[in-house]
């Protein structure tokens, strides 16, 4: 039931970093992988990156904030692979500024990527999915979807509302055989945060480090390979009766309160 064998995925920013290994994780359950990138530079690496892993993939150039774009993607993928079965809306930034100092066309921008891109590409793929009889979409939430935290207000209203997009996607669509979850990864080991995992000169943790560290039970940060699992199972047939539900990857964060001083 966990076999994705004849099934096609597209995943919007699948060739680094969280959307690379939850591509590879696909493909090594049987499925299809399509993945867009924003230019061709990083489509070229993408279609190298899978290769190495001994992945044939399908890369596309395409900005996911553009509809007409996510449209002419969604065609080209259905004339050149098939119909999309499995969505996984992962491409997302975050820009790290004080509310009172971040700019609306920054905060806009956050929105558009993190919100509205979601919104584009599942109205894109959904009637393909209806027209086959299922589809999967896993929306790429997070912590912030439940927590707020300083510099974040915009990333923070995004995946906030990206939770609610998922339950009113199941909402709509449930009847038709679509099940719409989200994945909310803790704090994952990555090149971008890898400067926050730097020993000190002192050989102490960064104190960033030591700050997750402190506030997550399994005593780790996440690694890209923990989100294949789920990615998996919520993109299978194991998750038939699973719709509308974020499931935290976060090695225990949100059922936490923290030890004390």
């Amino acid at each position: 039931m966990f076999s994705l064998e004849g099934k096609i995925a597209l995943i919007t920013g699948g060739a680094h970093s969280i959307g690379f290994a939850i591509g590879v994780g696909l493909a090594k359950a049987g499925a299809t992988v399509c993945f867009n990138c924003s230019n061709e530079a990083s489509r070229q690496r993408g279609i190298e990156a899978y290769k190495n892993e001994g992945i044939d993939v399908h890369g596309y150039v395409a900005d996911v904030t553009d509809e007409k774009a996510v449209r002419e993607l969604v065609a080209k993928i259905r004339d050149e692979v098939g119909i999309i079965d499995i969505l996984v809306n992962n491409a997302g930034i975050i820009k790290r500024i004080p509310m009172t100092d971040m700019s609306v066309e920054d905060f806009t921008k956050v929105i558009d990527v993190d919100l509205i891109a979601p919104f584009i590409c599942s109205k894109a793929v959904i009637p393909g999915m209806i027209e086959k009889g299922h589809g999967k979409i896993i929306n790429i939430c997070s912590m912030m979807s439940e927590l707020g935290r300083e510099t974040v207000s915009a990333y923070a209203a995004a995946k906030g509302g990206l939770k609610m997009l998922t339950r009113n996607i199941c909402s709509e669509f449930g009847g038709a055989n679509i099940q719409c979850n989200g994945i909310g990864p803790g704090y994952i080991a990555t090149n971008q945060t890898a400067p926050l995992r730097e020993r000190q000169p002192d050989g102490s943790r960064h104190p960033f480090d030591q700050f997750i560290i402190s506030k997550t039970p399994a005593g780790r940060w996440g690694t890209t390979d923990d989100l294949i699992g789920p990615a998996v199972f919520l993109a299978s047939d194991a998750s038939n009766f699973v719709n509308g539900h974020i499931l935290y990857v976060d090695g225990g964060i949100l059922a936490y309160i923290g030890k004390q001083p």
